[in-house]
């Protein structure tokens, strides 16, 4: 049953080809780049953009000139693939956390198959719970849930002719990017991080620094996500780095410093040199100062902003969660699930209306209990403590499925409070433990494996959800959507793991510092994961310096305060100044663009599909693959010696000087901004 209002875009009396090997192939192989770069991303910012429009755009152009595919094949496509950036963010927004549980109790966990495990359970609980939704929130309230990204994705796919141009600006980018990151990433002509700062013996402002990571997926990030969020992030780096540093620098002494450095592991002791911002015991000072207060207290600091971000967006969220919930399981939504399972088992049922059976969503749920009782990957030291993490993950599973799916349809996946529904669950599932006596170190893993799972199955839901509605508008099969987005769970997990093992295999210059992980290294900081494994030290183990957790917490209480979006001030805080400047930049470039379009009257009827977003997109993907591509062949160590071999920073930096290269690569960056500003603001390129 459809609102009388409702005409698809393919009427249910039709049946195009939809459903075939060629868009299922299509779509994963999307998931799996996107799904990549996502992981690339989140590791380094802490930020993941969506990828469903841009698969949206690239499957009508790859469909139109090579595959021959209808509207109903690129829905296929972009559904399956779009289920690889959702799993990746919740992956990665969680799973690093294993590595910073007290004393590394839970690295163990931290492998490749208890990743993919993670992952693939957590995205068919995020699919699976939708089923029975989907005729509550996509078909009654049809009216009153527009579903942003999914309305904007079916709109691209019904301007398929249209598809072409759009896709063009995007592949630019793309191929812009690429060439960008040769000249950075191998041949090292532009230099990866310009740094200016002062001396530690600066009398005035020691050991300030300014530093920026110029690479162009920031770029394209900054602009996507506009002036406000990323002037929010630039901010916190800006105390800590401009601010906090200097200030410390002042007043602490280098032997307290190296000792809290030895507490947190970073040094052996204090007769060892090296370790963060390089120790020297004889003269009792660090050859970067910045670098080590960074790792000492501001990491800690941040960590504790971060956390009552997160503390204070749930609480702001949960009128809406509890609305939320409430709406799902009215008298009309029970009628609607109830109805579908009779029209799912119904041979006459309309194409359009035919989805998988609820039967399907109860036995599924039986079976994944069975498998995170049984399978090894999932942590707990009796079968008891592996039945109550999978109760509690189908628990919380039905209940923030159903919220994320709601609140998405209203605000859209990119606005979705994921983290405060993760940080919810952990608090959740923390007590419970508590609770039957089950407390230490042992217990930290299971908690984060709940939390995980649900991050995953929450940011899985509210795609799914923005999937089935571009499927409502344009005439798809629901039962060929949902089994694609089964697909898109499994096949993109595969890679996901793989990816961050990858991204965490230390480079040889990282193995010589003595760092055996390069997730939670100043190379992929991990600031989700920090907070998740922070929240569960303090509630099963205590084991925090709260003095600087404290201080955090009262950062971001003081800016929440005065109107400032506390959680991206906490993140840009815990980050640093070098990932958030960047993205500042391109933030910078959107303001202006918003700016000139204003002035000359100009509206954009939608921003999504703008050159400037579609050409920032194409930045993102490819400077984020060149990204995984070059840390895969570093694993390697003769590719990587390789790969050293043909850098040409030691000539230029002799042939410019160390402050002309820096000025180079500052240059190179602008630039690209410029490049970017022109496509944004130009209708031919």
């Amino acid at each position: 049953m459809t609102t009388p209002d409702h005409k698809p875009f393919i009427p249910a009396t039709e049946s195009p080809a939809e459903f075939t090997l060629k868009a299922i192939i299509t779509g994963a192989v999307f998931g799996v780049l996107f799904g990549a770069a996502t992981v690339y991303l989140s590791l380094k910012a802490g930020l993941s953009v969506s990828a469903s429009i841009p698969i949206a755009v690239l499957a009508i152009s790859l469909g139109r000139r090579f595959l021959n595919t209808t509207i109903l094949e690129n829905n296929i496509i972009q559904t399956t693939g779009s289920a690889g950036e959702s799993i990746a963010s919740g992956v990665v927004f969680t799973m690093p956390g294993f590595l910073f549980l007290t004393n590394g109790s839970g690295a163990e966990f931290f492998n490749y198959w208890t990743i993919l495990t993670l992952a693939i359970l957590g995205g068919l609980v995020g699919t699976l719970m939708m089923i029975p939704l989907r005729r509550s929130l996509i078909v009654q309230e049809h009216g009153t849930l527009p579903y942003p990204e999914g309305t904007a994705c079916a709109s691209v796919l019904i301007a398929g002719e249209k598809g072409g141009d759009f896709a063009k600006t995007a592949y630019q980018g793309l191929g812009v990017a690429l060439l960008y990151a040769l000249l950075q990433k191998v041949l090292h002509v532009i230099a990866e991080v310009p740094v200016w700062a002062t001396r530690q013996a600066n009398r005035y402002f020691p050991s300030a620094q300014v530093a920026g990571e110029i690479t162009p997926e920031y770029l394209g990030v900054g602009y996507i996500i506009g002036f406000r969020i990323s002037a929010v992030l630039v901010g916190g780096g800006i105390l800590a780095w401009l601010g906090l540093i200097p200030l410390l620098a002042s007043v602490v002494p280098g032997d307290t410093i190296a000792l809290q450095l030895q507490k947190l592991g970073y040094l052996d002791n204090l007769q060892t040199a090296g370790g963060p911002g390089g120790w020297n015991p004889q003269t009792h000072t660090f050859a970067d100062t910045a670098a080590a207060i960074y790792r000492a207290y501001i990491r800690q600091i941040g960590a504790g902003a971060v956390t009552a971000g997160g503390f204070m967006t749930l609480i702001k969220t949960i009128p809406t969660i509890v609305s939320s919930f409430r709406q799902s399981f009215s008298r009309s939504s029970i009628n609607a699930i109830e109805t579908e399972d009779q029209l799912s088992g119904t041979s006459q049922t309309l194409r359009t209306e035919q989805d998988l059976s609820v039967k399907i969503v109860i036995l599924g749920s039986i079976v994944l209990v069975g498998l995170m009782v049984l399978l090894p990957q999932i942590p707990g030291d009796s079968l008891l403590t592996k039945l109550l993490i999978a109760v509690l993950v189908i628990v919380f599973g039905f209940f923030f499925v159903t919220v994320a799916s709601r609140i998405v349809g209203l605000i859209g996946s990119s606005s979705s409070p994921v983290s405060g529904m993760t940080i919810a669950t952990i608090m959740g599932t923390a007590l419970v433990f508590i609770g039957f006596g089950l407390t230490g170190r042992t217990y930290e893993p299971a908690v984060l494996v709940v939390g995980s799972m649900i991050c995953v199955a929450a940011a899985n839901a509210g795609a799914t959800s923005q999937d089935l509605k571009t499927g409502y508008l344009v005439g798809a099969t629901p039962r060929y959507q949902q089994m694609a987005l089964f697909i898109g769970v499994i096949v993109s997990s595969l890679v996901i793991g793989a990816t961050v093992k990858i991204l965490d295999t230390p480079t040889p210059d990282l193995l010589a510092q003595g760092i055996t992980h390069a997730i939670g290294s100043d190379k992929f900081p991990a600031p989700q994961g920090t907070l998740m494994a922070t929240l569960i030290k303090g509630l099963l183990s205590f084991n925090l310096d709260w003095q600087f957790v404290l201080v955090g917490a009262f950062i971001a209480f003081v800016f929440e305060l005065v109107g400032v979006s506390a959680l991206a001030f906490a993140v840009g805080l815990y980050l640093p100044l070098s990932t958030t400047l960047p993205i500042f930049a391109g933030g910078l470039v959107k303001a202006l663009v918003d700016w000139r379009g204003k002035r000359k009257g100009i509206v954009e009827e939608d921003a999504d599909l703008g050159k400037g977003n579609l050409f920032a997109t194409g930045l993102v993907a490819g400077g984020a693959l060149a990204g995984v591509a070059v840390a895969l062949l570093s694993v390697n160590e003769s590719i990587y010696n390789g790969l050293t071999a043909l850098t040409l920073e030691p000539t230029l930096a002799e042939a410019l000087g160390e402050g002309g290269y820096m000025l180079l690569g500052a240059l190179a960056f602008a630039g690209l901004a410029g490049l970017l500003w022109r496509v944004a603001t130009s209708r031919s390129f």
